[in-house]
Formats: C-alpha cells, structure tokens, sequence
C-alpha cells in the first residue's frame, strides 16, 4: 500500500456508499481512482500530477467534480466518521484562529544576527566612476 491509499478496511467501508449506476462506457476502478484523488487532495499537486498508477488525471478529476455535485464526499465522510465512532479529526483553515490574547499581544522585537558586517555598520555601495553622469573637470 502506498502512502496515500486507502487501507483494505477502510476500503470496505467505503465501497458499497459509491454510485454504482454505469452508463455507456464501463468505470474504471473506483479503488484505483478514488487513491488517486487522495494522493491529489493529501500532496497538494495538480491534478496533472497525479502519478499513471492511478490512471488518467482527468478522469479522477471528472469523478471528482461529480460526486461533489452529487453529494457523495459527504455521506462517505459521515460513514468513516461514525466507523471511527467519532474519532476522526480534521483541520480546516477556516475554523482554525489564534487565540484572543495571543493576537494582540506586544511584540518582542525580532533578534538579528549579522555576519561579517564591519564595525562602522553597512554603507551603501559607491557608483563606479565609468556609470557617473554630469561633467567632470579634468586638469592637464
């Protein structure tokens, strides 16, 4: 099993909750596609990233979209969720805030460790003679 695959238990808990109604050209693997949309959701890549093992990008795409219309992601959630009795935690930046005495609290000011900077501190860089402009007296 790979890092982002669903496990033989989950697996079963999962598969009879998918839509199983095929019209015209037969599915593809639901296990095979459904790992791909995760390995997608849990690396963050595109969708076009997602590896050949899980079959063409579009089609976990597409397969994702459809259920999303449809509902599906919802009720297989609150199957694992009571399967787990519960015990499934998720994070979501939306709800995730920092709190009230933290966010406005002083700020310490930010400790700086400089390497190599003389003793006078940093001046900034002359301009070359061949970049001046303006006239220039020469004596001869």
């Amino acid at each position: 099993m790979a890092r982002y695959e669903l496990s033989d238990a989950e697996w079963k808990i999962i598969a009879p909750l998918l839509p199983n109604k095929s019209r015209g050209v037969k599915r593809v693997d639901d296990l095979r596609v459904l790992n791909g949309i995760f390995w997608r959701l849990r690396s963050g890549a595109p969708w076009a990233d997602i590896p050949e093992r899980y079959g063409p990008y579009t089609t976990c795409y597409n397969r994702f979209v459809r259920w999303r219309k449809a509902g599906v992601w919802d009720r297989l959630l609150q199957s694992v969720s009571e399967a787990y009795n519960g015990k499934i935690q998720m994070i979501d930046s939306s709800v995730v805030r920092v709190h009230q005495h933290a966010a406005n609290g002083e700020k310490k000011a930010a400790v700086v460790v400089a390497w190599d900077v003389p003793a006078g501190g940093l001046r900034p860089k002359s301009t070359p003679s061949s970049t001046r402009t303006g006239s220039r007296s020469r004596s001869s």
